[in-house]
């Protein structure tokens, strides 16, 4: 004999609330805490824009154009390399042409002079190649693209660095001490392309 609909119905919300029912489930599970960390800090970034080979030139240019002084982290400290792969991946083509020949420049002259790569040459040896390209600044951009790719390379580094979180950091505990005031808390982050 089938049972009525409304005699179902009643059973079923008894039988759902019945504290034997929860009793022999089992107990919630509690996620574990996840702290969120920029990607930068969590792996190594993967190159957007540059070749290694140009990329390995640009970090040791900035090592040597940008160093860390009085307790503040240099270009390479402060990520500028991998900030700068990152805009010029997104940056107009005449200044991805800019940055790329002239980091295939220096590769050249230190093969011509050395026999090596820029990024194996000493500091006295990549001295020889920099130098001459270092022009005294002015309202207009040197004619030489060489010369302005160094130009624009140096502002840029500077620019990157004390603009990163390192900087910030080592700025802000460095005005503790007595040593002026900065903007602590004011820098760029690594910018995740896949968020909208």
């Amino acid at each position: 004999m089938p049972i009525p609909r409304r005699r179902f119905v009643l059973a079923l919300g008894t039988v759902s609330t019945s504290p034997v029912v929860f009793a022999q489930g089992p107990a919630p599970l509690s996620a574990p805490r996840i702290v969120p960390v920029a990607p930068d800090q969590a792996a190594e970034p993967v190159l957007q824009f540059f070749t290694p080979t140009q990329f390995a030139t640009l970090r040791h240019a900035a090592s040597l154009l940008q160093p860390a002084y009085s307790n503040l982290p240099g270009a390479v400290e402060a990520a500028a390399p991998e900030f700068l792969d990152f805009l010029l991946a997104v940056s107009p083509a005449p200044r991805q042409a800019l940055y790329r020949g002239g980091l295939d420049h220096l590769t050249s002259q230190a093969k011509l002079l050395f026999k090596k790569d820029f990024a194996a040459l000493t500091a006295p040896e990549a001295d020889q190649i920099l130098k001459p390209l270092i022009v005294p600044w002015t309202f207009d951009p040197p004619a030489d693209l060489h010369e302005r790719f160094l130009t624009d390379l140096r502002a840029d580094l500077r620019t990157a660095t004390t603009n990163s979180a390192p900087y910030a950091a080592a700025a802000a505990t460095t005005s503790r001490r007595g040593r002026g005031r900065t903007g602590a808390g004011l820098y760029w982050l690594p910018i995740d392309p896949t968020r909208r």
